[in-house]
C-alpha cells in the first residue's frame, strides 16, 4: 500500500489565487450595502414627509383640528348673519358647532364619529355647505381621510340621513 502526502493549502492562500471569488464576494457585499442604504434613506425620507404632512396640517389647520364655515342655510338668519359651522376633532371625537345666525347664544353641537387608529387625533376634518338631496336647502358634508358624511338639513337643524334616504342619497352618486 502506498501513502501519498499532499500539502493542505490555506484558506488564505486560496483567497488570494481566486479572483473571481473575491469578486463575487465583494460584489454582493457592495450590492448588500447597497440596498441597506437606499433602506436607510428611503426609511428617513418616509419619516421626514410624515413630519412635514403634520406641520402643514398645524399651520392650516391648528390643534386641535378645527374648520370654520359661514353660509346661510336658513338656521335663525333672520338678521342677515351668516350661520357659522365648526367642526373639531377633540382627540379623536369629532364635534361640528351651529351659531344659527352667528348667534353665539344659541349654539347646538353635532356630535360626528370617533376616529379610530394611530395618529387620528391629528386628522384634519372639513367641512362644506352643499345641497345633496335636490330640496334647495344647503346639506353639510363633513369630509374625514377619504370618506364623506351627509347631515341633512330638515326642520332647522342637521341630521344624519334615515336608511331611505341614506338608499336613495347612494343611487344618485352612483356613477
Amino acid at each position: 500500500m502506498a501513502v501519498t502526502s499532499r500539502a493542505i493549502r490555506v484558506g488564505r492562500r486560496a483567497w488570494s489565487r481566486n479572483h473571481r471569488m473575491q469578486r463575487t464576494a465583494y460584489a454582493a457585499l457592495y450590492g448588500t450595502a447597497l440596498m441597506l442604504g437606499a433602506l436607510a434613506i428611503y426609511a428617513l425620507i418616509g419619516a421626514a414627509l410624515g413630519r412635514i404632512t403634520v406641520m402643514i396640517d398645524d399651520i392650516r389647520y391648528g390643534y386641535p383640528r378645527t374648520m370654520h364655515v359661514q353660509a346661510f342655510v336658513g338656521h335663525g338668519e333672520d338678521a342677515g348673519q351668516p350661520t357659522h359651522l365648526i367642526a373639531i376633532n377633540l382627540d379623536r371625537q369629532v364635534v361640528i358647532l351651529e351659531l344659527p345666525g352667528g348667534d353665539p347664544s344659541q349654539v347646538r353641537s353635532i356630535t360626528g364619529p370617533y376616529l379610530f387608529g394611530a395618529d387620528e387625533h391629528l386628522t384634519p376634518v372639513t367641512i362644506n355647505v352643499q345641497d345633496v338631496d335636490g330640496d334647495a336647502l344647503p346639506d353639510l358634508l363633513l369630509d374625514i381621510r377619504r370618506e364623506r358624511i351627509v347631515y341633512l338639513n330638515r326642520d332647522g337643524f342637521f341630521r344624519l340621513p334615515t336608511p331611505e334616504e341614506q338608499a336613495r342619497l347612494t343611487k344618485t352618486f352612483r356613477p
